[in-house]
């Protein structure tokens, strides 16, 4: 990611200091007209905006201790959490340093591509984010979330945790027909119209989360999904030798909210159950 991010940037006729923990691939970069550091420190000297992309936050601190960051603007497309986002903007303005933490919503060969939809969350001083958004979206588009600098990585992890549910959701699917004399490839654009389909939920579920009214226009209430719906599934999978796992933690989610007497609702609040926390004395 941090090869694409600055050839893109050298594409577009920025001037690019770069450094890596591997040598040879910051000199890959020098044939494309990057400066090539002899180490972080030296990197991030040679201009004010400094843009750090690694593994992870430990090795960004790693990478970045004996640097002086004072008067510096750094921008950190590492992924990352929250609290680390929020600890590190801490970290860099004892510093000397303006910091804006972002979340990548790309892969690499998206990046320096306009018309790939890459985009880049960005959260933390919204001046340093003013002054250089020209230049940071460069790589990919930009969307400022906010002043907290942890609000980056949280939208980063929330997006990607929809995703994994729904890769479970698909991988549930392809194993109940597996072994059965149904072609994936017949089977593929079945099940992504239907997800495409059901995505409407998403803004319907925001709707309820504002105005707390989980009962209004629901069509599949929850009474109806665990009491007939849920054994036709599990049903289903037993009798096609597939694993309940991928599905059985929603369910339990749900039976729980209709046990506590909210059979009226559609899902919305299983996500209440999701952050209840426990009262305290």
């Amino acid at each position: 990611m941090g090869a694409a991010l600055a050839r893109a940037w050298l594409a577009a006729g920025h001037p690019v200091t770069v450094w890596n923990r591997t040598p040879a691939r910051a000199e890959a970069l020098a044939a494309e007209g990057a400066t090539v550091a002899a180490s972080a420190a030296e990197a991030v000297a040679a201009n004010r905006l400094v843009i750090a992309c690694l593994l992870d936050d430990a090795s960004l601190g790693e990478a970045l201790e004996d640097a002086d960051l004072t008067g510096r603007d750094l921008v950190n497309l590492t992924t990352g959490t929250p609290a680390e986002g929020r600890a590190r903007a801490a970290w860099a303005e004892g510093r000397g340093a303006r910091f804006v933490d972002a979340g990548i919503m790309a892969v690499p060969p998206m990046i320096g591509r306009p018309d790939s939809g890459a985009y880049v969350f960005y959260s933390g001083s919204s001046e340093l984010f003013e002054e250089h958004r020209a230049t940071l979206a460069v790589p990919a588009d930009t969307r400022f979330v906010g002043t907290d600098p942890g609000f980056a990585a949280l939208h980063d992890v929330a997006l990607l945790s929809g995703m994994y549910g729904m890769f479970a959701g698909i991988s549930h699917a392809f194993a109940l027909i597996r072994g059965e004399d149904i072609a994936p490839k017949e089977f593929a654009p079945l099940l992504e119209g239907w997800l495409h389909a059901m995505a409407h939920s998403v803004p319907e579920t925001a709707e309820r989360l504002t105005t707390g009214d989980y009962t209004t226009g629901v069509v599949s209430h929850l009474a109806m999904q665990v009491q007939a719906g849920q054994r036709t599934l599990l049903r289903t999978a037993e009798e096609q030798g597939v694993s309940e796992e991928l599905l059985r933690p929603m369910m339990e989610l749900m039976k729980r909210r209709l046990d506590a007497g909210h059979g009226d609702e559609d899902t919305t609040g299983v996500i209440d159950l999701l952050v209840a926390r426990p009262a305290t004395a």
